[in-house]
């Protein structure tokens, strides 16, 4: 029965690290598809749970499928800062982007820590892409623009 216990507390302890290098705090994957937009702990345990009892994030990650990409970068608190800040202000963000310009688009290069007229011109060069349709989420806007200001350095 202790090795049952151990077991349990290997397992949790690596269930819980997994998805520390993540966008958000669960990461990509069935769990944190099934509970997306859900806050509190127990969701943030359910989607974890999920995505590693069924290994949906791993198998995700290879093969971009439930949300990941196998392209994506590992980010920290920039990019949660921008996460957050994105998914306050994405119908201003969005109009700003279309511009080039504007207070979100200054805001966000200053998270980034990069140029903000610069940002604002690829940004409004990279649009179509950036928004790739009407239902464009807070989470794709952001990897965009993370590897945008990547590319700007």
């Amino acid at each position: 029965m202790k090795k049952l216990y151990l077991a349990a507390a290997v397992l949790g302890s690596v269930m819980m690290s997994s998805s520390a290098f993540a966008l958000d705090s669960t990461g990509c994957g069935l769990g944190s598809m099934a509970w997306k937009g859900e806050r509190g702990i127990g969701p943030q345990v359910l989607a974890v749970t999920t995505n590693n009892t069924f290994g949906t994030q791993t198998f995700g990650i290879t093969f971009g499928t439930s949300g990941c990409d196998p392209n994506g970068r590992v980010s920290g608190g920039t990019g949660k800062m921008a996460l957050a800040f994105l998914e306050n202000n994405m119908e201003q963000f969005a109009m700003d982007a279309a511009a080039g310009r504007g207070e979100t688009i200054d805001t966000l290069a200053g998270i980034l820590n990069v140029d903000s007229e610069e940002l604002g011109a690829q940004t409004q060069a990279h649009f179509a892409s950036i928004f790739a349709d009407e239902n464009a989420d807070a989470v794709s806007v952001t990897l965009a623009m993370i590897d945008l200001a990547h590319q700007i350095g």
